[in-house]
């Protein structure tokens, strides 16, 4: 169906009515509502380009995820008859749908979470010296433009190269984040779905982030899939939705 515009056209997504409950996705960096398009394509959902992917305009400032989760909920807000609904969060995603179900739970009767990068590892993102000295020596003009500009895109990432604008300092500002307080918060229940192969998140990262939710949590590693275990393989991903919804704790299905 067409692309349907929410909050005063700030986000744009695709709603499609099915049976059960509303079953919300929200995507990695870098891709668009369209990533989910087939793997839940029998249920009732709602799926996102989140501010600054797919046709939706970037935030006005470098959100965290968080911020992107204020704006999920006010999506959802919009669909409050719907009731509480079942979060897919996806990398990126999945640290917004964490954010979200801490902050909102209300909203959010479940929650399924693939390849997300929950717990930030002790020293991850320190700036090597010779990076900082290249930096400090541009700032007083004894480094051009040029050369510390081609040092900024050699130490960043495919995503941070990638990034333009307000973006690029919101992916900074994510990947700096870590969410053991929201994790520990969340009272929903949770699944995991990881695949052995994942080289941005490694399978370790469920067990970890295991250990600190407090609600019922079920866990499924994929052998073989890589980061993009949501797409590889869907069955398992559809497998998980209707497992979480029957834990102790969500909402009666509709």
């Amino acid at each position: 169906m067409p692309l349907r515009s929410y909050l005063d056209g700030r986000v744009f997504g695709e709603l499609q009515d099915g049976p059960g409950p509303l079953v919300v996705a929200l995507h990695g960096w870098g891709r668009d509502h369209r990533e989910f398009r087939s793997a839940l394509s029998g249920y009732q959902h709602l799926l996102v380009d989140l501010p600054g992917f797919g046709v939706s305009p970037p935030p006005a400032e470098a959100w965290g995820a968080a911020g992107y989760a204020g704006c999920v909920a006010a999506v959802l807000d919009e669909h409050a008859t719907a009731g509480p609904a079942v979060v897919i969060g996806h990398s990126f995603g999945g640290r917004v749908a964490v954010c979200l179900a801490a902050g909102r739970p209300g909203l959010v009767r479940a929650m399924v979470l693939c390849g997300v990068p929950l717990i930030r590892a002790p020293g991850a993102g320190r700036v090597p010296a010779a990076y900082r000295l290249a930096r400090k020596a541009h700032q007083m003009g004894l480094l051009s433009d040029r050369r510390f500009g081609a040092m900024r895109r050699a130490r960043g990432s495919d995503d941070y190269n990638a990034a333009t604008g307000v973006m690029q300092k919101v992916l900074v500002r994510v990947v700096n984040e870590s969410y053991e307080a929201q994790l520990g918060a969340i009272r929903c229940p949770v699944a995991l779905l990881w695949g052995s192969a994942d080289q941005a998140v490694p399978p370790g990262m469920v067990e970890k982030a295991g250990s600190l939710l407090t609600a019922g949590v079920t866990a499924d590693v994929v052998e073989g899939a890589g980061h993009d275990v949501h797409l590889q393989a869907p069955g398992r991903l559809q497998a998980m939705v209707e497992k979480v919804l029957e834990m102790p704790g969500s909402v009666p299905r509709c």
